[in-house]
């Protein structure tokens, strides 16, 4: 099947021909021909395959059909993402399949200037692209009118719910007309989340292409046991050794990022880090430069798991496991998309093995382990983190019971040593005053 076969217009189908496709994939084939019949649609399909066009193309489709007689650009369509990276992905996209289409589109999300928005806004547009804090800025400034807003798209929901962003979903929904279409596309649905998500849509098809949590065939992955501290020295033995030029590596925390990209650099392995604590430019910059290849490694925490589209990424590295298994899924479908095959690699030390575990009863999938001679371990010692979690705690509460007791002792200590300075004061000065009066009473006798 071609996507001529999806009714879809010349225009539209010109412009996605010059990005170079010719086939429909499994979630594009699907959901295409439900939109176009004004459903409501829950979807979910592994990451990287398609799903921007998936809901794009025919929104572009409708709303092209059903033109402004006054050619007036006023919000027919809003689509929620949950991170900028997204939101900007997302816009490109409908950018490059709009391009022989009269509408207009803005993308709107925080740390940048607010004020080039409102003045896109004023002009007039028919798509907007935008991160749900940014938009109630937007809304609470009256500078957005979603009162004829037709099509609502929620992309990566799970995330989005995940990430806390139902109370503000839900107040921006008071803003929209309840007759609309809507749709939730992502890459994973849990059973608490498709139930949610009722409150939202209208009798809506469902659609799953691949097994809930299903991992791609084209991603190889592969495990390292390796201890702990040793994690840094194979991770740039491995970059020195394969001579990978474009590496994907991600970490739990901030500054678990920071440190990582500034070791690598004093280790002449190219890197940069992208995190929330980075301003958007530094972010757009970061992934710019990743893109074009001008740095090796690009080291990032779960904000980059979603809206990262790199073409023939070849390889992640997880330096560390996410907490969170469905968090695993999104991070190694960033490469192995769009029928490239890529690897995922993970470092995994003893307080990550249950992590492990649950990828792989998430995904169902046994990972094979990798030794690397001089750097990695045989087996793995079970943490138990709830042990661990209590001890800490107790150890925590045994130096702040200490320090307060210690604290408390010094204060009894210095109203002591007052105390008793006073009393000594006293004494002293009353032999003062005795001594005083038996020489006063000398002198008289003389």
């Amino acid at each position: 099947m071609s996507f001529s076969h999806l009714g879809l217009n010349p225009n539209i189908l010109k412009a996605i021909k010059e990005q170079g496709y010719t086939t429909p994939t499994p979630i594009q084939k699907q959901a295409i021909p439900i939109v176009l019949e004004k459903n409501d649609i829950l979807a979910a399909a592994q990451t990287g395959t398609g799903k921007t066009a998936a809901f794009t193309l025919p929104l572009l489709e409708i709303m092209n059909s059903k033109k402004n007689k006054n050619h007036k650009h006023h919000i027919r369509a809003l689509i929620l993402t949950p991170t900028r990276e997204l939101a900007s992905q997302v816009a490109e996209n409908i950018q490059s399949y709009s391009k022989y289409l009269p509408f207009k589109n803005v993308v709107i999300f925080g740390g940048v200037g607010i004020n080039p928005q409102k003045a896109a806004l004023r002009k007039g547009v028919d798509i907007v692209i935008a991160t749900p804090g940014r938009l109630l800025d937007h809304i609470s400034q009256k500078t957005i009118d979603l009162s004829k807003v037709d099509f609502l798209v929620l992309d990566e929901a799970d995330r989005m719910l995940d990430m806390g962003f139902i109370h503000d979903i839900k107040r921006i929904m008071t803003y929209i007309p309840k007759h609309r279409q809507t749709l939730l596309f992502s890459a994973t649905f849990s059973e608490e989340i498709k139930s949610l998500s009722k409150s939202f849509l209208r009798n809506p098809k469902l659609i799953e292409v691949a097994r809930t949590n299903s991992l791609s065939k084209q991603v190889s992955q592969v495990v390292h046991y390796v201890k702990k501290d040793i994690k840094r020295d194979l991770l740039a033995s491995l970059l020195h050794k394969e001579k990978w030029n474009q590496v994907l590596v991600f970490t739990r925390t901030k500054h678990g990022a920071d440190r990582l990209g500034e070791f690598l650099n004093k280790n002449n392995i190219s890197s940069l880090a992208i995190h929330g604590g980075k301003s958007q430019g530094a972010r757009t910059t970061a992934l710019r430069d990743f893109k074009a290849k001008k740095v090796r490694v690009l080291v990032a925490t779960d904000i980059a798991a979603r809206g990262l589209d790199i073409e023939l990424l070849p390889y992640v590295i997880n330096f560390e496991l996410p907490n969170v298994p469905e968090d695993y899924v999104h991070r190694i479908g960033r490469t192995g998309r769009a029928g490239n095959i890529g690897e995922a690699i993970s470092l995994v030390c003893d307080e990550e093995l249950q992590y492990l575990k649950d990828i792989e009863k998430l995904t169902k999938a046994n990972i094979p382990v990798k030794p690397i001679e001089g750097f990695t371990v045989s087996k793995l010692n079970r943490v138990d983190k709830k042990t661990t979690s209590k001890n800490s705690s107790r150890r925590n509460s045994t130096r702040i019971s200490e320090s307060t007791e210690t604290k408390n002792t010094n204060r009894k200590d210095r109203k002591t040593s007052r105390r008793e300075k006073s009393k000594t004061q006293e004494k002293f000065d009353f032999k003062k005053e005795i001594d005083t009066f038996i020489n006063k009473r000398k002198k008289v006798r003389v």
